[in-house]
């Protein structure tokens, strides 16, 4: 049985997702709502199987530790350790991507 990490969500990551709904929302409140439960599936998911994702490719100097997935024109970064899976970053696909 997989081991279940806890999820922290740093700020900048919380905070853009807030946005990314309420934008989705002022077209329609379903696909906003099927967005965000797709992150969140992925997330779950993360927290019990953080190797099922990529290392993150803009990380520099990654040492495995930083992973990420891209769902809905989403990309979800996260740094994942033996207890906690730590939300790092989401950004919409379309915007210019930034090493960090």
């Amino acid at each position: 049985m997989a081991i279940t990490r806890n999820i922290i969500w740093d700020r900048p990551a919380r905070l853009y997702l807030r946005k990314a709904t309420e934008y989705i929302s002022q077209d329609s409140v379903k696909n906003a709502d099927i967005v965000v439960n797709a992150i969140f599936t992925c997330i779950e998911k993360a927290s019990r199987f953080p190797e099922h994702f990529p290392p993150d490719k803009y990380k520099l100097n990654n040492s495995g530790s930083y992973r990420a997935f891209e769902i809905y024109s989403y990309r979800v970064s996260f740094y994942a350790d033996a207890e906690t899976i730590r939300i790092v970053r989401i950004r919409h696909t379309k915007q210019k991507p930034l090493n960090y």
